[in-house]
């Protein structure tokens, strides 16, 4: 993914496959005034990243992230795709 595709409150995966699969919901993306770094915390909800929050660049967040998903009743879906997760 690219910078401007990540959104807050949306939900993102990196699109493993098995226990590497994760979903994270973007809390936040922030500028740090110091270093002019952007940064994005997040809170895992799905997966492998479950019940973690954490921060990292945008550009660390990007390069994670995959896709954007949504919770389709019990199973996430990619966003715009129709890949069942």
């Amino acid at each position: 993914m690219q910078r401007p595709d990540i959104h807050i409150h949306r939900y993102y995966s990196n699109g493993a496959y098995g226990r590497a699969w994760g979903v994270r919901l973007v809390a936040a993306i922030e500028t740090d005034p110091e270093t002019g770094l952007e940064t994005v915390a997040f809170k895992g909800v799905a997966g492998r990243c479950r019940r973690q929050t954490g921060s990292c660049s945008s550009r660390e967040f990007a390069a994670w992230a995959k896709y954007e998903v949504a919770l389709n009743e019990n199973s996430w879906q990619r966003v715009g795709g129709g890949e069942m997760e």
